[in-house]
């Protein structure tokens, strides 16, 4: 299962804490990574295998959506900054519109990633 990791600058750090909490989960075998650029980094940086694509505003969003599209990324998890304003709009709606189209789980925020991380790990 390949699952995506992309979080705003302001949630970076809630990215990397979050996967550490569910490392058990995130690194077994069955399960693949992708991120955008940074997100990426700070996950190998937290000892995660992590194939990167562009950074964010530079293309990545629109990657990861190209993935979701060609069904190869099963899962978003996006933390979003609701409070800040980013460049690349358009790109993040279009991702998030392509997980609707494509009916892959996205979420937005750690509450509901946890809750996707859980229902993997009661499939094992």
């Amino acid at each position: 299962m390949e699952i995506a990791i992309i979080a705003h600058d302001g949630k970076k750090a809630d990215m990397v804490q979050f996967l550490n909490k569910n490392q058990t989960i995130l690194q077994q075998e069955r399960i693949k990574l992708i991120a955008t650029g940074t997100t990426g980094s700070k996950a190998e940086n937290a000892g995660f295998k992590v194939l990167k694509m562009l950074s964010g505003p530079l293309g990545g969003d629109a990657q990861i959506a190209a993935r979701v599209a060609e069904g190869k990324t099963q899962m978003v998890l996006f933390f979003k900054d609701p409070l800040s304003s980013h460049a690349h709009d358009a790109d993040i709606n279009m991702l998030i519109r392509v997980c609707d189209v494509h009916n892959v789980p996205l979420a937005t925020n750690e509450a509901t990633a946890q809750l996707l991380l859980d229902a993997i790990a009661q499939q094992s």
